[in-house]
């Protein structure tokens, strides 16, 4: 007999439990509701979001929230709810049969399926009654009731179709592709055509900050000297980080802007965005010394420390609504900005007016003012933001999604690592190795979660997590050279090898005890992050040449060939699995022998961050010896010195500081 009552309440999900006191009678995703809907012969509606999901929060006020909507809900299906940060493999299905339906993707994600969690039909928002040309979700609850009980051979029809084209898509079987520098530089080619060469981003709206295409433009000009590539990715990075999508006031990045121009956002701050751009903006600042973006990693990493911090690990988001309104935490009227002449600058140069550039409101930024002031003029305007963020402490803040994901938390932990190395910063540095240390001791039965929230831990992790781990690990050993880092990613690459691999000897999102899908996803297509795959052969090539391991290299090679196999198949979503291919083209290892790790060759590497390469420190020893790459010969150490080797061949040693900054820098 099923439960007439709302299970969600004790969720690891904070998006769940939001919906814990809904009229409807929700369960979560697992083989008690599929159970439910076999017995009462229910079809299931799957709804499918976030915490931080403007419209997932007004169609959870116009229906979920409302006891008419509810009451036919509970009466005719078996309603099922799921964190799309949680379970990113169920999301991909239900989004893949959406797709498959010519339905534009989106969240919150609305589909019906059989007991067997079979999609039939589906949508993304639906208002109560019918409106914005879209039709009313009272009038879709009853349609598709009387479908399933009328017309059940069409359904059977829907569910062959769609099921078949979401298993070739999500799990898709091809040809392995070789390695080819071509293929890389035109794909990197295609990407820069795309761009808009005034405001950077993609052209057009909405404008996201597409990390993955950021990472294809700054591969391409470290990989061919092309400058038109990294003018490509500075313009786009400097534009957005002084726009509207950047706090100006408190740090950290929005989603995206609605608009063309990186002016108006949807207004809720991801971890994962922030993790991107931090390290974006380090490689931007090595290349050019420009201080807008270490400002902006200080304030970012700042917002971090101050908003999204729980347990030492980080949380996922904020919201971008507060008090109903999505950004009326972040925008201001001309009379909230103090009358006073010390802020007539700054309402120039953030573009504050009396009509406002948003709805009647001023969204702050600086994108009519992109090049810094001088030093006088710049003291002020950061004396007038800290006064408004005085103000704004006050305010009713967005709701924050305490959930920290593993492979978020890499992704973070790896950015700051990178930064506190990059810029003298034992503070960043020691926050990452706090969040590594707590979501290290995550781990039960030496399984790592994808989720904490408090004491409660989702299993099992994805492949997403052990690959985002690795790579956190080795960013990190290069940061310290602590080789106890090394172990565990070794640690995490059997905890993956044994749970992800598939039979076919590449690797799967879910893990092999995860028997709630009808489809074990592989991972291969991007998101917002780049894909799962992508991480994975990412992981496993660093890790091959910190240990030297020939055969894991081999191992990472044939991954990344049959992963573009697959991935030229797609439409979209290549470009993560495309950017750690190219890695092993020519994989990077400086070599720095050295008395201690504040030597002069040290500080130089630090100051070149480059993503192709592995630096290693081996301690200074007169006359020891050592191999450099695998099968090389043995050199003899005379005197502390840097040796850069790409693929198996080493370049002469370096001795000098001016010597090894030449060797880094990148060239046209």
């Amino acid at each position: 007999m099923s439960q007439q009552a709302n299970l969600l309440g004790h969720e690891s999900s904070p998006y769940l439990r939001q919906h814990a006191d809904n009229p409807v009678h929700w369960r979560p995703w697992g083989k008690a509701a599929l159970e439910e809907s076999r017995e009462t012969g229910k079809p299931i509606l799957l709804s499918v979001g976030y915490a931080a999901c403007h419209w997932c929060h007004v169609m959870a006020h116009e229906c979920f929230e409302d006891a008419e909507v509810a009451a036919l809900m509970n009466a005719l299906y078996v309603n099922i709810k799921v964190d799309r940060e949680e379970r990113p493999d169920i999301d991909q299905i239900y989004m893949a049969a959406l797709a498959a339906m010519g339905e534009q993707g989106g969240w919150p994600l609305t589909m019906f399926l059989t007991p067997e969690a079979k999609p039939f039909w589906g949508g993304t928002y639906f208002p109560k009654h019918s409106r914005y040309g879209r039709p009313g979700f009272v009038d879709v609850l009853q349609s598709i009731a009387r479908v399933w009980n009328e017309d059940r051979g069409r359904v059977e029809q829907n569910v062959d179709a769609l099921t078949t084209h979401v298993t070739a898509r999500l799990d898709a079987k091809a040809d392995a592709s070789p390695l080819d520098k071509h293929l890389f530089d035109q794909f990197s080619e295609n990407i820069h055509g795309m761009v808009d060469h005034v405001r950077g981003g993609l052209a057009g709206a909405p404008k996201f900050p597409n990390a993955p295409f950021m990472d294809t433009l700054w591969l391409s000009w470290l990989r061919t000297g092309e400058k038109r590539h990294r003018d490509a990715f500075l313009l786009s990075l400097r534009t957005m980080l002084q726009g509207g999508i950047y706090d100006h006031l408190g740090g950290g990045l929005s989603r995206y802007a609605v608009d063309d121009s990186w002016l108006v956002p949807h207004f809720e701050k991801m971890l994962y965005d922030n993790a991107q751009f931090i390290r974006h903006a380090t490689f931007g600042f090595a290349e050019t010394g420009d201080e807008l973006f270490r400002f902006r990693i200080e304030e970012t990493v700042a917002w971090l420390q101050r908003e999204m911090l729980v347990d030492g690990r980080f949380a996922s988001s904020l919201d971008a609504d507060s008090e109903g309104e999505e950004g009326r935490f972040y925008v201001w009227t001309a009379g909230e900005i103090p009358g006073s002449s010390e802020f007539d600058a700054f309402r120039r140069v953030y573009d504050v007016s009396d009509q406002g550039n948003w709805e009647g409101k001023s969204i702050l930024n600086r994108l009519h003012s992109l090049d810094a002031l001088d030093l006088e003029s710049e003291e002020q305007l950061k004396q007038a933001r800290q006064a408004l963020f005085a103000l704004r402490e006050n305010r009713i803040r967005p709701g924050r999604d305490d959930k920290a994901l593993t492979d978020w938390n890499g992704l973070m932990i790896r950015a700051l690592a990178e930064a506190g190395r990059a810029f003298e910063r034992k503070d960043w540095l020691d926050r990452s190795l706090i969040a590594y240390r707590s979501i290290s001791e995550s781990m039960v039965d030496e399984r790592l979660p994808h989720s904490v929230l408090g004491d409660l831990r989702l299993f099992p992790g994805l492949s997403s997590d052990y690959a985002a781990m690795i790579n956190a690990a080795l960013s990190l050993y290069q940061a310290t050279q602590d080789e106890a880092l090394v172990t565990d990613a070794r640690h995490w690459l059997a905890a993956l090898d044994e749970w992800h691999r598939t039979e076919d000897g590449n690797y799967a999102l879910s893990a092999s005890d995860s028997a709630d899908v009808i489809v074990r996803v592989r991972g291969d297509q991007d998101e917002a992050i780049p894909s799962a795959t992508s991480q994975i052969i990412e992981a496993i090539s660093r890790l091959a040449i910190v240990t030297s391991d020939e055969t894991l290299r081999q191992h990472a090679e044939r991954i990344a060939e049959n992963a573009l196999g697959r991935v030229l198949q797609q439409r979209y979503g290549q470009a993560g699995v495309l950017n750690s291919a190219s890695l092993l083209l020519e994989p990077v290892k400086l070599v720095l022998v050295t008395p201690d790790k504040e030597h002069s060759l040290m500080q130089v590497a630090n100051r070149h961050p480059d993503p192709r390469r592995v630096d290693i420190w081996i301690p200074f020893d007169r006359e020891k010896k050592i191999v450099l790459v695998p099968g090389g010969g043995e050199i003899t150490i005379k005197k502390p010195t840097a040796y850069l080797c790409r693929g198996l061949v080493c370049l002469a040693p370096v001795e000098t500081e001016g010597a090894l900054e030449a060797l880094l820098r990148p060239t046209s």
